[in-house]
């Protein structure tokens, strides 16, 4: 998957924040748009770091939200968020793992704006979402 999967919403919800979901595992990537475009979040979805950082430099405006999952094979979603955040500081990223906690990132000088732990429930993934938007 290197492509973006933009998924829109309908009509006179299009005003809400574009939200990037970045991730190796494809079912996870078909999951949350099922999650947020309900809430009338707009999506694109990246099965790789680099096509998305690549859509992100290129992005005008850019995501208000960039979900990334901690391990994937080319880089880092803590990598990614630094090389996104070299383009845009301050821009809002949520980290999700289920193979580590937020201790992983407890020294590093740049860190997401919240971490969630998988598997996690829907509710906790919108909470989180709107918490962070309502920033």
């Amino acid at each position: 998957m290197h492509e973006p999967k933009p998924n829109s919403v309908g009509s006179g919800q299009s005003n809400r924040a574009l939200i990037y979901v970045v991730d190796d595992e494809p079912m996870l990537l078909e999951l949350a748009p099922v999650i947020l475009e309900p809430r009338g979040y707009r999506i694109e979805t990246y099965g790789d770091p680099e096509s998305a950082l690549q859509a992100f430099k290129a992005a005008d405006p850019p995501p208000a939200l960039i979900i990334t999952d901690f391990a994937m094979h080319e880089m880092t979603g803590m990598e990614l968020m630094e090389a996104c955040r070299q383009v845009r500081p301050g821009q809002k990223v949520l980290l999700v793992s289920g193979t580590v906690g937020p201790d992983i990132f407890g020294v590093a000088d740049d860190k997401p704006d919240r971490f969630l732990g998988k598997p996690y429930q829907s509710k906790q993934l919108i909470e989180m979402v709107e918490s962070l938007l309502a920033n």
